[in-house]
């Protein structure tokens, strides 16, 4: 029988882990990890950090890091491609649809020749006048059934190369005008506006992973959607979302209390599992005692998440960069 993964995803310090890192994870057992820049050095070195996390717990854990291109891109040269922001993109390439599709099985394969599994990507979240700038070149598009198509691309192309798509951030973060980072966003459209953040997730609901927003929709709630129960059934419910549901990183400034309050808050509303992505070892020890253990739902969301990664289909890499390019007037 299979032990409880840890409700949580775990980020780590440096380029190997430490004798402590690696106690901590195999006691902890959590779902998965997550890469940042910090992490990352050479192929090689990535290869090894991969593997030894996996060790860590014995098992296939997915591995995740955010490789969107732009700004929020981990992997980056002389070793990796480096990507125009996803807006940018977009609104540059002669055939969109083909540059995003070539853009993300270029960026999986990548990531998977490193060991890395699941890609916090495609951000489905649809942009607008005043989304915050922090995200707005981010996103795919302005209007709701364009960012849809072009996020469904991306999401076919990741899992083509063995990389679970990680969609973000349910149910929208394009009406934010602060950076959740920072501070706790509050959007105050109504039910029926938000239906145009809402339709490109109900047509992304049968993807493997996602990822919450950090914002408070205040005609369901005054409680992040991280953090609420009524947001977190709105998700499950009205979008139909049943993969795993993951935070976005606990430790952002739009959340209040201790990490541990957070973590034990979004469990409580319903999330699967809590993305701890920085902080040291005091900060995980006490989000996977707050987290606990994943309970029988997010359990079988994870296991078929997991069930998804199948084997890279062979692409010639050259060929698409040549092809990109010429998409993009290069």
């Amino acid at each position: 029988m299979t032990l409880p993964y840890g409700a949580t995803i775990f980020g780590c310090d440096g380029t190997a882990l430490s004798a402590e890192e690696k106690a901590f994870f195999r006691d902890a057992n959590p779902f998965g990890f997550i890469l940042f820049a910090r992490n990352v050095d050479t192929p090689d070195q990535l290869r090894r950090l991969t593997a030894d996390l996996r060790e860590a717990v014995g098992r296939d854990a997915p591995i995740l890091v955010d490789q969107e291109g732009g700004r929020v891109q981990r992997l980056r040269p002389p070793h990796w491609r480096e990507y125009l922001p996803a807006l940018d993109m977009v609104e540059r390439a002669s055939d969109p649809v083909r540059a995003m599709q070539i853009r993300s099985t270029l960026i999986a394969a990548e990531l998977r020749a490193v060991g890395i599994d699941a890609n916090c990507a495609p951000v489905a979240d649809v942009a607008g006048d005043a989304t915050h700038p922090f995200l707005r070149n981010r996103c795919y598009g302005t209007d709701p059934q364009v960012v849809a198509d072009l996020a469904r691309v991306a999401a076919d192309a990741h899992l083509a190369q063995g990389v679970l798509p990680v969609v973000k951030h349910m149910p929208g973060h394009g009406r934010a005008t602060a950076d959740s980072h920072r501070d706790l966003p509050t959007v105050t459209a109504s039910a029926e506006e938000l239906e145009r953040d809402f339709a490109p997730f109900r047509a992304l609901s049968d993807l493997p992973m996602a990822m919450t927003a950090h914002i408070v929709f205040s005609v369901f709630d005054d409680a992040p959607a991280t953090c609420s129960a009524t947001m977190i059934d709105l998700i499950r419910q009205d979008i139909g979302f049943d993969g795993l549901l993951m935070t976005d990183d606990i430790e952002m400034e739009a959340l209040s209390g201790s990490v541990a309050d957070r973590s034990s808050a979004a469990i409580a509303a319903g999330c699967d599992v809590v993305l701890h992505c920085n902080g040291g070892m005091a900060a995980r020890r006490a989000v996977a005692a707050a987290a606990g253990t994943m309970n029988i739902a997010a359990q079988r969301r994870g296991e078929a998440a997991m069930a998804a990664r199948r084997a890279p289909e062979g692409v010639d890499l050259r060929a698409f960069d040549a092809e990109l390019a010429a998409l993009l007037g290069a």
